[in-house]
């Protein structure tokens, strides 16, 4: 089996500038790409695989380009891999997986530089480096993190907010799951007053609504105005962006601020898994939320986003793959949190702003999001997904 781990990296300048030349190359290839099945498909054409447009780059449009000679400049497996990721996205949008692809802008989306192993000594550490192909070695920032003798098969490396991480696909022994011995189960209701209600009556917190997360929110806010004034005043004078020495400066502090936010959260979230994986469990049940439809609602769509549940969900797949427990998926519309979670009787006129669930058949009186959870757990019709 396959196993992804990510580290930082400590450049030099001139590994620095190889590593954005990489990733303006696979840009320019993987827009190129798209562009040329556009054409190909307005002409009334078959769809061109990845193979194919690999020999028309080389066999026509690079002859006929000499002024595109820089592509040769870069690792000819990052060129080849940046035309697969686009078929990828083809593929993708056949099946009604997603939309229609579209292009790569320069530092929004951007593809990661990537290298492939091409003999023994590529990808191996030494210390407190790691020898990369066609950038030779790297200082790595956490030595000791993965291991000297990791089977490693291909790195890619990724910039954000001017911080550089290589991501590893290392292959490891198959690891042989234990036993579920458990024999009680959890439901789990997700929500945006707390991040996690459980049936068994743990309550997991909104990180967002901590001190800490506003703010860092009201920090953003400051440097996000003087970077939008930044702009106004590039509009009115007429200059161009990159003339203004500052305006680079803003945004870089808007992108840090934006990664440390989405490294707290991402960090709660993966000790809210691992706490409750951890228990010995049976199965866990949670809701299929609809996150496109919540978002319409303009009072809660910002809210809705910073509590990534979809990020929650995934975390949750792999735990319980990885901890042989059960995950179980119920139907957006099965009524949890309508449904009495006592005498079952079930709510029709039950308001969002109701918190407390009080039920006219058997009198009980709960919390909302926790009776939600019970009913989850005790569901009957459901979909395993791990």
């Amino acid at each position: 089996m396959y196993k992804a781990l990510k580290i930082e990296l400590k450049l030099t300048v001139a590994q620095k500038i190889k590593v954005c030349q990489t990733i303006g190359t696979e840009r320019f290839i993987y827009n190129e790409y798209i562009k040329y099945n556009q054409e190909q498909y307005k002409l009334g054409n078959k769809f061109i695989s990845a193979n194919d447009f690999s020999k028309y780059i080389n066999n026509i449009y690079l002859p006929n380009n000499p002024d595109k000679k820089w592509i040769k400049d870069v690792s000819s497996k990052s060129v080849k891999q940046a035309i697969i990721y686009g078929e990828q996205t083809f593929k993708r949008f056949f099946k009604g997986l997603s939309s229609f692809p579209i292009f790569k802008k320069k530092g929004k989306n951007e593809l990661g530089a990537y290298f492939v192993k091409n003999n023994k000594t590529d990808f191996k550490f030494y210390r407190h480096k790691i020898k990369i192909p066609t950038l030779k070695f790297v200082r790595i920032k956490e030595y000791g993190y993965i291991s000297k003798n990791a089977n490693i098969k291909s790195g890619t490396i990724t910039k954000i907010a001017d911080r550089y991480f290589l991501s590893l696909i290392i292959k490891v022994k198959d690891i042989v799951k234990a036993e579920n011995t458990g024999t009680k189960g959890l439901g789990i209701d997700l929500g945006i007053k707390d991040t996690a209600i459980c049936s068994n009556g743990r309550v997991f917190k909104n990180i967002n609504k901590t001190i800490k997360i506003k703010k860092l929110k009201k920090k953003l806010k400051r440097e996000q105005r003087k970077m939008s004034r930044s702009y106004e005043y590039s509009k009115s004078k007429k200059i161009k962006l990159k003339e203004l020495k500052n305006f680079n400066k803003k945004k870089l502090k808007v992108q840090k601020l934006f990664y440390r936010l989405n490294c707290i959260r991402d960090d709660y979230n993966n000790k809210i898994v691992d706490e409750i994986t951890r228990a010995k469990l049976k199965y866990i049940t949670i809701e299929d939320l609809k996150v496109s439809n919540m978002i319409k609602n303009k009072h809660l769509s910002k809210a809705i986003q910073e509590q990534n549940f979809y990020s929650i969900r995934t975390k949750l797949i792999n735990k319980c793959k990885e901890r042989n427990i059960e995950l179980r998926l119920v139907d957006t519309f099965y009524p949890s949190s309508k449904t009495c979670s006592c005498c079952g009787e079930i709510k029709k006129d039950l308001k969002l702003n109701d918190r407390i669930y009080k039920c006219c058949n058997c009198g009980l009186e709960i919390d909302r999001d926790y009776n939600a959870s019970i009913n989850l757990e005790k569901a009957k019709i459901y979909k395993v997904i791990a």
